[in-house]
């Protein structure tokens, strides 16, 4: 089975920066694109940043210009930069990722935990 492990979140002050990262492990013969999603108390789950197989990636609006996302392939392992964080962005961030468990190809939906993010003064 395919698990998803995220870390780096934390409180931090408006303005400062975090990190998250999410590692991917089990069996695992492809990964067709990973992603960050994130939950406020009383919102819907939004998709924040999304990278493909083929290196094209996607954020939603709010985060352009602010958060980066990059993944390493061999490591399994897909981050999110957060850079100039606001009160707006705390939330608790969950990993995805589109897997390939076996050589045949199926893709199956995979999804971690969370980390929370709270950005306070």
């Amino acid at each position: 089975q395919v698990t998803l492990v995220e870390s780096g979140g934390g409180l931090v002050q408006p303005g400062e920066s975090l990190r998250l990262s999410c590692v991917a492990s089990g069996t695992i013969s492809g990964i067709d694109a990973m992603a960050w999603h994130r939950q406020a108390p009383g919102r819907q789950r939004e998709l924040v940043a999304q990278f493909y197989y083929d290196g094209t990636v996607k954020y939603t609006d709010s985060v352009k210009g602010r958060f980066t996302i990059s993944m390493d392939n061999a490591e399994k392992t897909v981050y999110l930069q957060m850079n100039g964080l606001k009160p707006e962005d705390t939330a608790r961030y969950y990993c995805y990722a589109k897997i390939a468990p076996t050589y045949v190809g199926d893709l199956y939906d995979y999804w971690g935990h969370g980390t929370q993010v709270t950005v306070s003064s």
